[in-house]
C-alpha cells in the first residue's frame, strides 16, 4: 500500500491577533466591535483566535437590538404615563368653575357695610388645560351714588399642571416683587392661603386700601382682592378698616368655596 506524499511546507497556524491599545477597538474576525477597555478576562479581550466569547457579532448585534427595543418602549411607556398623569392625575378636589361665578360666589360679608347695587359682570373659560371663572364688584354704600370700593373673584382649576411651586412662589413672596405690602400665612383655608395687604390711607380723603386672600386647594387656585381708594372728592368718609375687611374675605371665601366644591 502507498503512502501519500508528504506536504513540501507544514500548514501555517492560524493568525494571532495582537490585544489592541487602551481605548481602541478589536475587530475580531466574526465582524462585531468589541470595546478594548476593562471586562471579565482582564484590561484587554482576549486574542482574537476564533469566535469571541458570548457567540457571534451577529448573534450580539440581535441581542443588543432587542434590548434596545425593550428600552425604547419602556420610555415611551413612562412619557405616555407622564403625559396621563398631567389630566388624569389633576387634583381639582370636587371644585366646579361656574360659569357665572358673580351669581354663586358668598359676598354677604360686604353687605351691611356696601348694601348698594353692586352692577357685578362676569367671565368664563374653559379649556382641557385650564378653567378660569372671574367676578368683578362694585361696592356702593348706601348714601354713595358711584363706587366706593371694588371686589374681584377669580377660581382656576388647573387640569394639567401642578399650580402648587408657582403658587407658592408667587404669594409668599409678594413683598420681594412689591414694595409696601404685608404677607400674612392663613391658616384652616385650603391646603395653603396668603394674604397680601396694604394700607396707605391716613383719613379717608387719600391713599388706599387693598387685600388680597390667594388659596390654594389641590389644583384649584382662588383669589379674592378688595380695593378702595381715596379722594377728596369721594363721598365716603367712614369707610371699613382694613382688618374688619380681611376678616370678611376669609369668612365668605370659606364659604364661597364649599358650595363650589362638589
Amino acid at each position: 500500500m502507498s503512502t501519500p506524499p508528504k506536504p513540501s511546507q507544514p500548514p501555517e497556524p492560524p493568525e494571532q491577533q495582537s490585544p489592541a491599545p487602551p481605548g481602541a477597538y478589536a475587530y475580531p474576525p466574526s465582524g462585531g466591535p468589541t470595546y478594548a477597555g476593562p471586562g471579565p478576562y482582564g484590561p484587554y479581550p482576549p486574542a482574537a483566535t476564533g469566535r469571541p466569547p458570548g457567540g457571534s457579532g451577529a448573534g450580539r448585534a440581535v441581542l443588543w437590538a432587542a434590548a434596545g427595543a425593550v428600552l425604547a418602549s419602556a420610555a415611551w411607556a413612562v412619557a405616555v404615563f407622564a403625559l396621563d398623569a398631567g389630566k388624569d392625575g389633576a387634583d381639582l378636589g370636587g371644585y366646579t368653575a361656574a360659569a357665572n361665578l358673580c351669581g354663586k360666589a358668598d359676598h354677604s360679608s360686604f353687605d351691611d357695610t356696601y348694601p348698594g347695587d353692586d352692577n357685578a359682570s362676569h367671565q368664563s373659560l374653559r379649556d382641557s388645560a385650564l378653567e378660569t371663572s372671574y367676578c368683578s364688584l362694585s361696592l356702593r354704600k348706601s348714601t354713595s351714588s358711584l363706587a366706593d370700593a371694588y371686589l374681584t373673584l377669580q377660581m382656576d382649576l388647573h387640569k394639567e399642571t401642578d399650580p402648587g411651586p408657582e403658587f407658592r412662589a408667587l404669594w409668599k413672596n409678594y413683598d420681594d416683587l412689591h414694595d409696601g405690602y404685608d404677607v400674612d400665612t392663613v391658616d384652616g383655608i385650603g391646603d395653603e392661603a396668603y394674604l397680601v395687604s396694604q394700607d396707605t390711607s391716613s383719613d379717608s380723603t387719600s391713599g388706599s386700601r387693598y387685600a388680597t386672600l390667594a388659596v390654594r386647594d389641590g389644583w384649584m387656585t382662588w383669589t379674592m382682592t378688595y380695593s378702595n381708594y381715596f379722594t377728596s372728592y369721594g363721598s365716603d368718609k367712614d369707610a371699613p378698616k382694613l382688618d374688619e375687611v380681611t376678616d370678611w374675605m376669609k369668612a365668605d371665601t370659606e364659604s364661597t368655596l364649599e358650595a363650589l366644591r362638589g
